[in-house]
């Protein structure tokens, strides 16, 4: 997965034509810390407040600082159906292992929330979407609206996490896009078994995949999900060689046994970025999130 920046280089273009007003390197953690910070860009119509995305990197959790990435890959379509594009850092499997990268992504929404008004934010509406490691993280957001901490046999992980000064808003959001997320760790290996102590699921919670059951559950959004989570648009490749297609599969038939899948969009030819990014397939996403904000 490492490798993976190599392939999304070639595909992003310059969104910044497309925005009026932006802040750029705001902590959302009221620290220094290059995996807390974000980007808030917002269209150049000129309303009172706009509706929000927040888009997540991928990088198999190893990079702390690829927000912009982010925003070239996925703002533009954003920005041109009216909303706010926020783009966040989060801490690395380097930095901090899991649940720390969660609790960056809630501490960023709860940051969004609480400063709205200076950022003409509509805040009534905030959604998520990620590729890669970052639609892990996305629907991990979502599967856990309302979640503080979980418990999975002997182990628990705080969920919400205490990151930042806003711990009394909402970290929720209302409605998620997964592009091609790793899902569930147990299967990552010919979608069968656990990957090794080398790969970056094994970074990302300090120890190999197979000796962790239990962290790899709560890694597993697919664990928390019930009937009142947001909606869900998911994306993947059917030739996708670094999260295999059935990842998405699972985790299109757990939201859809709760009633929570809009569209599982699976991309004939679509490899881990090239193919699966296209014209179509980012105005399903915009599509997606224009309906769930009404």
């Amino acid at each position: 997965m490492k490798n993976f920046i190599l392939i999304f280089a070639a595909l992003f273009i310059c969104a910044g034509s497309f925005a009026q007003t932006q802040w750029t390197n705001v902590s959302y953690a009221d620290d220094d810390l290059e995996g807390h910070k974000l980007d808030i860009v917002l269209p150049t119509t000129n309303q009172p407040a706009y509706k929000a995305v927040v888009l997540i990197y991928g990088s198999a959790w190893f990079a702390n600082n690829m927000k912009q990435m982010a925003f070239q890959a996925m703002g533009k379509p954003l920005l041109e159906s009216g909303f706010a594009v926020i783009s966040i850092n989060h801490r690395s499997s380097g930095d901090a292992k899991f649940p720390a990268q969660i609790n960056d992504v809630k501490a960023a929404i709860r940051f969004i929330r609480a400063n709205a008004e200076k950022y003409k934010i509509d805040a009534s509406f905030i959604g998520i979407t990620g590729f890669s490691s970052g639609g892990h993280l996305s629907a991990l957001a979502g599967a856990t609206n309302g979640v503080k901490a979980y418990t999975v046999g002997r182990t628990t992980v705080d969920i919400e996490g205490s990151v930042g000064a806003y711990g009394s808003f909402s970290s929720d959001v209302d409605a998620v896009v997964d592009w091609f997320g790793p899902i569930d760790m147990t299967r990552m290996e010919n979608c069968n078994t656990t990957k090794g102590a080398d790969s970056p699921e094994a970074a990302l919670i300090g120890g190999a995949p197979a000796d962790h059951p239990e962290m790899l559950a709560l890694l597993n959004p697919m664990t928390y999900l019930d009937v009142k989570d947001p909606k869900f648009l998911v994306i993947h490749g059917d030739a996708d060689t670094v999260v295999p297609n059935c990842q998405s599969i699972y985790f299109s038939d757990a939201l859809k046994a709760k009633g929570l899948l809009e569209e599982f969009i699976s991309v004939p030819g679509g490899q881990h970025g090239p193919v699966t990014f296209n014209e179509a397939t980012f105005k399903k996403m915009a599509e997606f999130f224009v309906k769930q904000s009404k």
